[in-house]
């Protein structure tokens, strides 16, 4: 479980395809805490730490994750939001994240509001992929509020802390990035299809 509350910025160091599943090596300046076999978020999905030094850790990403995520997406250099799950007792200063991505969203429109920006993102409608005025959403891993909720689309303000401690910076019109839609949103769509 995670909170959405971005920790470190991660950049991708080497790339390594292994069958149909590919390890990614990522420098971040929380490796040398981490551990073999911990959970961390990246981008918002939550993968597995295989290997880690003080400087840098590796973790491997299946076909599925990378049909649902902008993984496959990812080169040497990509810059990564990075988060590390919560502990019971802590704050839960964001919201309730999985850390399993629903699927990709492009941005359709990035707006400087002289202060913030506005990203505007759309993305395929499937059951249960709903976002509501003033509810949460989770991009690239980082829990925000939606505003301008349309059946395909919604939009986001980003501070100026956010945009320089996460890869907001690095999002521009046509990018993909990662949604995980909010699991409570998710069970009342499901129920009210089942009835």
């Amino acid at each position: 479980m995670f909170t959405g509350i971005i920790e470190a910025i991660g950049i991708v160091q080497s790339i390594a395809q292994d069958n149909a599943n590919m390890d990614i090596t990522i420098a971040s300046p929380i490796s040398n805490e981490l551990k073999i076999d911990q959970s961390i978020a990246h981008n918002g999905v939550c993968l597995t730490v295989t290997q880690c030094d003080d400087k840098s850790h590796t973790v491997t990403a299946i076909q599925e994750t990378l049909n649902k995520s902008n993984l496959g997406d990812w080169t040497e250099g990509s810059v990564i939001n990075l988060e590390r799950c919560l502990k019971i007792g802590d704050r839960l200063d964001g919201h309730m994240v999985q850390g399993h991505v629903d699927t990709t969203a492009k941005c359709i429109k990035k707006e400087d509001q002289n202060g913030s920006w506005i990203f505007t993102f759309k993305y395929d409608v499937k059951p249960g992929f709903v976002t509501v005025e003033k509810g949460s959403i989770t991009i690239n891993g980082t829990s925000l509020t939606v505003f301008n909720s349309k059946e395909d689309e919604f939009s986001v303000a980003i501070i100026p802390y956010t945009y320089e401690h996460t890869n907001f910076k690095q999002i521009e019109t046509g990018t993909k990035v990662n949604l995980e839609f909010d699991i409570l949103g998710k069970y009342i769509a499901k129920l009210i299809t089942n009835n």
